[in-house]
């Protein structure tokens, strides 16, 4: 199974909010197989952002957005993928950007998204989303934990 990675996961990861999250998050981004787990390019500028606005020089944020980079496969973002994003957003009521999220991770042939930002369990294209910091977690997400 492919992985899609959502930005709240790599700001936990960078260790930011709350610890048990933290904790969770730098398990999971060093766990989940490396060629077969992905972040869109939007999620590297959402990652930028928040760095930033939560107190990171912008060449901090920009080194953590670099490191990812290298960590993860890369959705890049086409005309395609924005409209199928904005599709998803007006049918689904989605922001913008957690459409395209959401919409790259289907486009790279995900079955997970991790994301906070989404109803657990929420399917689309073939991408079910799973909150990671729920618990019991997701049967996918337990099942790709307990490998």
């Amino acid at each position: 199974m492919r992985y899609a990675i959502d930005t709240n996961i790599l700001v936990y990861a960078e260790g930011f909010d709350d610890a048990a999250k933290q904790a969770l998050a730098k398990t999971l981004v060093r766990d989940l197989p490396y060629g077969d787990t992905f972040v869109s390019i939007n999620v590297l500028g959402e990652l930028f952002n928040v760095l930033v606005r939560r107190g990171l020089t912008r060449a901090e944020a920009q080194a953590a957005a670099e490191r990812w980079r290298t960590s993860f496969t890369l959705c890049e973002t086409s005309e395609a993928l924005m409209f199928a994003a904005i599709d998803l957003a007006a049918g689904h009521a989605l922001s913008i950007w957690d459409a395209l999220i959401l919409a790259a991770a289907a486009e790279a042939g995900c079955g997970l998204l991790l994301s906070e930002d989404f109803q657990d369990g929420f399917v689309w294209n073939g991408v079910t989303v799973a909150n990671p910091f729920q618990s019991p977690p997701h049967p996918l997400l337990a099942g790709a934990l307990s490998r």
